[in-house]
């Protein structure tokens, strides 16, 4: 196997305790003024925004007593890129969040930041 190709996705998640959650949604739309955007994902309570090329995800997790910025990664092929990553001693953190019946899975850097590993091009 060779080793699988990585590039950053699409989107940028951010985890808000509810106590910052409209003063941080506030801040992006109404100070900014980024461009507000339709949620697709459903389930948590979230509001997306153009970001550059990037869309932010503006996420309230009650469980969260402090925010975190969690990056999303994609790889043509999840299932190689996990064997990979495991194989480099990469830390797998499913689970933070439910995915559901998906390839797509969680790792944390060395600095902690989680990101999410997807299928897609790059």
């Amino acid at each position: 196997m060779t080793d699988p190709t990585y590039s950053g996705g699409p989107n940028i998640a951010m985890k808000v305790p509810p106590a910052q959650w409209d003063a941080t949604v506030a801040f992006y739309r109404d100070t900014l003024h980024l461009e507000e955007i339709d949620n697709p994902y459903g389930g948590l309570e979230s509001i997306g925004f153009v970001f550059g090329a990037n869309r932010l995800w503006i996420d309230k997790v009650p469980t969260m007593s402090q925010a975190e910025v969690w990056l999303q990664i994609v790889t043509p092929d999840a299932g190689d890129a996990a064997i990979h990553l495991q194989q480099h001693g990469v830390t797998r953190c499913d689970e933070i969040e439910d995915l559901g019946q998906t390839t797509s899975f969680w790792i944390s850097s060395p600095a902690s930041v989680v990101h999410l590993v997807a299928d897609g091009p790059n």
